[in-house]
């Protein structure tokens, strides 16, 4: 049993919450269980300068935790003056994930920055981000279309992300805090809404893992995603 009381392959409940920013070109709060993110798509009418006049635009994240985002209080990164290597991980990450799921060339010579910020952390808030950011990122796209910026949209796939791992000898889908600190194996998969892979990141954290374990944990995520994808598409209509 596991401490939630979910079944093995029953995912957190998800909400998506659209408009929750004024400011904004694209906003959002998932929740993914206990697991609350603020994404925010912000749009520069200009690309890095690595990109100037290649007729290529470029999506990248910025990621952050409250302090009291989790049990204890975390201090701010800012008064340490440096962000952590997991920070950097992690932001590194939703900026690739999303930039799998857009044409950049149709996206044309500008930046868009989605901010991912954790009010609320339970685990997997990688995945939340990532799932949640590309909903901003939709919603700042939708408005670059809408004002006619660009004439076809760039935005070529959904994009999800969900943790899987090995708890207590069984493979589930889903970890909270709890699961997560106690997994024996622990991985997350980032998929696009046609099941295709962008990132798998898995790792044996307290007994390895066989091909046939990895492969059932695939089929979790497959599955998780989707349920992912399917409140991605409650939440813009499309």
């Amino acid at each position: 049993m596991r401490p939630s009381g979910r079944k093995l392959s029953e995912p957190r409940p998800i909400s998506i919450e659209t408009g929750v920013t004024r400011h904004a070109e694209g906003s959002c709060l998932i929740r993914v269980g206990d697991t609350h993110v603020i994404c925010t798509a912000t749009i520069e009418d200009k690309p890095p300068p690595f990109l100037k006049n290649t007729g290529l635009g470029w999506v990248t994240a910025e990621y952050g935790m409250l302090p009291r985002a989790t049990n204890t209080r975390t201090r701010r990164e800012a008064a340490a003056g440096k962000q952590s290597g997991r920070t950097q991980e992690i932001q590194r990450l939703i900026g690739r994930a999303l930039r799998a799921g857009v044409d950049r060339s149709a996206l044309g010579e500008r930046q868009i920055v989605v901010d991912c910020d954790v009010i609320q952390a339970d685990g997997g808030t990688r995945c939340a981000s990532i799932t949640g950011g590309w909903v901003a990122l939709r919603l700042a796209v939708d408005r670059l279309l809408k004002t006619g910026a660009i004439v076809s949209d760039p935005i070529v796939d959904h994009v999800a992300a969900v943790s899987c791992g090995i708890y207590a000898g069984q493979p589930v889908l889903d970890l909270d805090y709890v699961e997560d600190s106690q997994a024996g194996t622990d991985g997350n998969f980032v998929m696009t809404g046609r099941n295709r892979l962008i990132e798998v990141q898995m790792s044996a954290e307290g007994a390895t893992f066989s091909r046939a374990e990895m492969e059932e944990l695939l089929g979790l995520a497959e599955a998780g995603c989707a349920a992912l994808v399917a409140a991605q598409r409650a939440a813009v209509g499309r």
